[in-house]
């Protein structure tokens, strides 16, 4: 009788893991849904089932570190979660303020503990949470923050819970300054956790009050400490890392990065490729790449938005993308593929303080894999402004293991290429 010493062997794929940095030709072992070996060539006898992955990319699964996937409770905002995570080729995705201290519950209940894909969040600041989309500002502010039942909300959800959410945009500055990012920080320290802080306008300027969004920048990015996450660095809107004064990135901006201050790229409907240019070649490098999809920039099955709906929200531009598109665009901009890799695995793992579980193929981890295909020829991209450019390269989802289970990568949200002629 043939013993096995695995359960199934991906084969014939380049596996890029940067946390073991390991980059090339390597067979994948898995036995009860974690991985068994990682070697140049495994035996044919040694597994009854075989994945062929050649020509393909094996990577650690994909963790997305901005997702919307508070279905219902966040209106029109909360996607699917497996059609956003596994369906896609990815298999964490951390929920940027949806739950809050109040709704934490029903997110374990009814999102966390039922999805497919490994489901993470960093809880909200404010009471309320991601109530629909974010989309009533009278919701928002100081008085709608509870800082110590916030702190035991962290306590009790830890195995949930890996920072909070806030917001430092010129909306809400026009309402309240700067007093909800000191409230977060007042969580987070407690706490332990990082605050990953939104920056590019979100709200509407209230009635009556002009915001200065660099001075805004400056007085904002001071408060944050290491580990800290500054999110969207390439937005079309005010108040992100290129100021308008000079159309250069802040200098505190760089302070920040120096100290010990992260950078993720928050994708969504602020991405922007000159403003990302102007940053990267002022030297900043995204630590991590979250992809902000949502309900107001993708279309689910069916349709979840109107024309009217859409218009109702400015500040929402609509370009297909999904997390391997934003992959894209950071080789369209100069980075390399492992650089890129690394930005959806190693370093988000870091971030959530869970790199010793996830972000990596190291025998013994839980099976979370994503098998990505890098065409090549000549694909439109497209901005939330409406720049286009012509990549060489697209990252297309494959398909994913999740604990050892693999799932199709055939959700609906995830784009067509768009081939361009020579």
């Amino acid at each position: 009788m043939v013993t096995h010493t695995h359960d199934v062997i991906v084969t014939g794929g380049t596996l890029i893991d940067p946390a073991a940095g390991r980059s090339g030709r390597f067979d994948l072992g898995i036995r009860d849904g974690r991985i068994t070996a990682v070697e140049a060539e495994l035996t044919r006898e040694s597994a009854p089932r075989w994945i062929d992955a050649t020509g393909k990319v094996v990577v650690p699964g994909l963790i997305d570190t901005h997702a919307h996937v508070y279905e219902h409770v966040t209106g029109k905002f909360g996607l699917e979660p497996d059609l956003v995570g596994v369906g896609s080729g990815v298999t964490t995705l951390v929920d940027q303020g949806g739950p809050s201290c109040m709704t934490i519950p029903g997110f374990r209940h009814y999102v966390a503990e039922r999805a497919e894909s490994r489901v993470l969040c960093f809880i909200s600041t404010y009471l309320v949470g991601g109530l629909e989309g974010h989309r009533y500002p009278e919701l928002y502010g100081p008085d709608g923050v509870n800082v110590e039942h916030t702190v035991r909300a962290i306590e009790e959800n830890r195995d949930l819970v890996k920072g909070i959410k806030a917001h430092a945009e010129i909306g809400g500055a026009s309402r309240w300054g700067v007093e909800v990012i000191k409230l977060a920080k007042e969580i987070s320290r407690p706490a332990g956790i990082p605050v990953y802080v939104h920056l590019g306008q979100l709200w509407p300027l209230k009635d009556g009050v002009a915001i200065d969004a660099d001075a805004y920048v400056r007085e904002v990015v001071p408060l944050l400490d290491a580990g800290d996450v500054l999110a969207h660095p390439f937005t079309r809107h005010p108040g992100g890392f290129v100021s308008g004064e000079t159309g250069k990135v802040h200098p505190i901006i760089e302070e920040a990065l120096a100290r010990g201050v992260k950078v993720d790229v928050g994708h969504g409907s602020h991405f922007s490729f000159d403003m990302a240019r102007r940053a990267i070649d002022a030297g900043i490098r995204p630590w991590t790449l979250g992809a902000d999809m949502h309900g107001y920039n993708v279309r689910a099955p069916g349709g979840r938005m109107s024309e009217g709906e859409r218009s109702d929200n400015p500040f929402f531009g609509v370009a297909p993308f999904n997390l391997t598109v934003a992959m894209s665009e950071l080789l369209a901009l100069g980075m390399e593929l492992n650089e890129v890799v690394a930005t959806v695995t190693a370093n988000p793992a870091k971030m959530l303080r869970m790199e010793d579980e996830i972000g990596t193929l190291q025998p013994g981890r839980e099976a979370d894999v994503s098998v990505l295909e890098v065409l090549t020829g000549r694909f439109r991209l497209s901005d939330n402004s409406g720049e286009e450019v012509v990549a060489e390269r697209l990252v297309v989802p494959a398909w994913c293991m999740r604990a050892g289970r693999v799932v199709a990568a055939d959700s609906p949200l995830v784009p067509q290429p768009i081939a361009v002629a020579a």
